[in-house]
């Protein structure tokens, strides 16, 4: 009976809504990736292992994050001891033999039976150890002293992940420091002055920092023929992929598809609009928008400022690769080489958002001060 009350006051205190929407994108990536190994639209050869694979990470990312779901996040979070620092030992194994160098990055690592994306992990060890740190002076955020160690403290992965040459998941540590920074209440006082730096900050970078290569991906934005081979191709065949689906698509199974280079991968949104057209590709937009706005949601109800600010920082990450990867998809912004959550191909990536996932579920089924279930807590 209590092993039935147990789980009676688990399924209760789910976060079922962001489970299942979440869920279900991992069922459609699946079916997307099958679809375009079925039809040969990649423009590299791929086999069937590439959504064997991803059916697989998500079948036992899902479980994990009902696992996680049911543990106190305050469990979790102090064992960071352990996690953290081999996150920082795989992120740094890049550097070594070990280390795999793919286009301009080299952000992997093979251990021989499995291969791996040490940057993903290293994510949520930065939300859940900062979410930490920012818990702890919650009420003297705004002490200099205390500001100075957030930004020490942000500044180990973000300088390790651009030392990897990964300049777009740079770009979402970065967004995950601000917003987090943001929502715990840092002072305008130490806004401003960034703000008001930010133009000879750009300027140095651009002029003294940045690499010819890095600039093209800005300026193809304004004209893809400066690059027509290279990133201007890229973005010029997505946008003519995307336009190929007219309204309604061309269903999963047609007889010509337009081949996009990373279709399964970074550029997965143009296999949606071909195949689904514009309604398809609202679609997704919109259940990923209810994703995000249902963690915002967990954070408003989470019960210590811990919980929050887990909350808003997988709403950071999960909100900045969606923004990166639609803006780059749609030649806004940059081609950086971000995936888009839950659809894109990569097993760490998807264990990694599903862990984030998994500890908003907890902040949200340990909402009650009543209520720790697997906790000695009453």
């Amino acid at each position: 009976m209590k092993i039935l009350e147990a789980l009676y006051q688990y399924f209760k205190k789910l976060d079922k809504l962001l489970f299942l929407f979440s869920a279900a994108l991992s069922v459609f990536s699946v079916l997307l990736l099958w679809s375009i190994v079925n039809n040969g639209v990649s423009t590299i050869t791929v086999t069937s292992s590439l959504y064997k694979t991803q059916a697989i990470a998500a079948v036992v990312s899902l479980v994990l994050t009902l696992l996680l779901s049911a543990f106190d996040y305050h469990k979790i979070v102090q064992l960071w001891v352990l996690y953290a620092p081999l996150a920082i030992v795989l992120s740094l194994l890049v550097f070594t033999s070990l280390g795999i160098e793919v286009a301009d990055d080299r952000a992997w690592i093979d251990l021989g039976f499995i291969t791996l994306q040490p940057s993903e992990l290293l994510k949520i060890t930065f939300i859940t150890t900062f979410a930490l740190h920012l818990s702890k002076v919650h009420d003297r955020i705004n002490n200099i002293f205390n500001v100075m160690l957030l930004c020490a403290h942000a500044a180990v992965p973000i300088i390790i992940v651009m030392l990897q040459g990964d300049d777009g998941t740079a770009c979402v540590f970065i967004m995950i420091f601000i917003i987090m920074m943001f929502s715990a209440g840092i002072s305008w006082l130490y806004i401003l002055p960034c703000v008001a730096a930010l133009p000879v900050g750009v300027y140095f970078v651009w002029n003294h920092v940045m690499k010819d290569f890095q600039k093209m991906r800005f300026r193809v934005l304004f004209d893809e023929e400066l690059d027509p081979l290279g990133i201007g191709y890229h973005q010029h065949m997505s946008k003519l992929a995307l336009g190929s689906g007219q309204t309604f698509g061309k269903g999963l199974s047609a007889s010509e598809y337009v081949k996009v280079p990373e279709v399964a991968n970074d550029f997965i949104f143009t296999y949606v609009g071909q195949c689904f057209g514009f309604v398809g590709c609202i679609a997704v937009v919109a259940v990923l928008t209810f994703i995000c706005l249902k963690i915002l949601a967990d954070s408003r109800i989470a019960k210590d400022p811990l919980g929050k600010y887990i909350c808003m920082g997988v709403y950071a990450m999960v909100c900045t690769h969606i923004v990166l990867n639609l803006g780059m998809v749609l030649g806004m912004l940059p081609v950086i080489g971000v995936p888009l959550p839950f659809l894109s191909q990569g097993g760490t990536s998807v264990l990694a958002l599903y862990i984030g996932i998994g500890l908003v579920m907890s902040t949200y089924s340990h909402s009650e001060k009543k209520y720790r279930m697997f906790s000695d807590d009453e």
